[in-house]
């Protein structure tokens, strides 16, 4: 389900994203429901990076299990 999620999010980033920088280079305004999207992501980046810290403080055994998370390509 996590996993779902985080494809999501950076599904909609990506889009926000890419869609707020060409119409910046065409010097047209952006659309409300882009905007509105863009801050509901943002709001949800801000509310993961102030929670996460919060979550490892009051669960330091759950938190140590990802200490030693190694990615492969």
């Amino acid at each position: 389900m996590l996993a779902i999620a985080a494809l999501t999010y950076s599904a909609l980033m990506s889009f926000v994203l890419s869609s707020a920088s060409r119409n910046h280079r065409a010097g047209q305004a952006h659309p409300r429901v882009l905007l509105y999207v863009g801050y509901v992501l943002i709001g949800l980046t801000a509310a993961g990076a102030g929670l996460l810290p919060v979550w490892a403080a009051y669960n330091p055994a759950d938190a140590a299990q990802f200490s030693n998370v190694s990615f492969t390509l």
